[in-house]
């Protein structure tokens, strides 16, 4: 499974906003954003104002177009080819090309772990699935890019159930808010996709616009 090995703290600073790639930790003052906020690079904090990282003034379309796509591809943890792969199924879908995109996002399999509070981040979500802890409809899946569906039901597998880390999870889930269009039962660890999620439920940082107007240019 293909994935990001840079830090992601300078993915938070390289976007400009804390994207709470690291959970828990990121709401804690040992958060690297708190301390350098500024754009990584050789020249520190002169570089990047106005555009982030991409030069002086005023950020040209092309800019927060690509800045647009790589918030949104770091926040859910995909690689290029990945993400174009979804782009190019939202824009085969009935509806807005930027929404279905992120209703696309959000279900993923690892999102929806997270969302269900299983996880304190995605990255966590991704490394449990990867590990085969959890069934989709009873059956074992190891793969943290399935997308699932209306009624497609997630469990903690019953071999994994046993472990410290889900025997202490229920406390933890409890904390946190499941968003509408998904049900859980946290005595269980276990919840369903009840529908697609609306546009208003979705991170509203995401410009999806943006997104569109960088892939229809290529």
């Amino acid at each position: 499974m293909a994935k990001t090995l840079s830090p992601v703290c300078k993915l938070c600073r390289r976007e400009g906003e804390k994207l709470f790639l690291k959970g828990e930790r990121c709401f804690t003052p040992k958060c690297s954003f708190e301390k350098r906020s500024f754009a990584p690079g050789q020249h520190g904090k002169t570089a990047g104002r106005g555009g982030k990282g991409m030069g002086t003034g005023r950020a040209s379309d092309f800019a927060r177009q690509l800045r647009a796509k790589q918030k949104a591809r770091r926040v859910y943890g995909v690689l290029e080819r990945q993400f174009r792969r979804y782009v190019e199924t939202a824009q085969g879908r009935r509806g807005l090309t930027g929404e279905n995109l992120l209703q696309i996002l959000e279900s993923r399999l690892d999102n929806v772990i997270f969302r269900l509070g299983y996880a304190s981040s995605r990255s966590q979500a991704r490394l449990l699935v990867s590990h085969g802890h959890f069934t989709v409809n009873g059956r074992r899946s190891d793969v943290p890019s399935m997308i699932l569906h209306q009624g497609d039901e997630v469990m903690v597998r019953e071999g994994s159930s046993k472990l410290t880390y889900f025997k202490e999870l229920s406390d933890f889930a409890e904390k946190r808010n499941a968003p509408a269009w998904l049900s859980r039962d946290v005595k269980k660890i276990s919840g369903a996709v009840s529908r697609l999620p609306e546009r208003a439920e979705i991170d509203g940082s995401l410009d999806e616009q943006l997104i569109v107007e960088y892939y229809s240019r290529r």
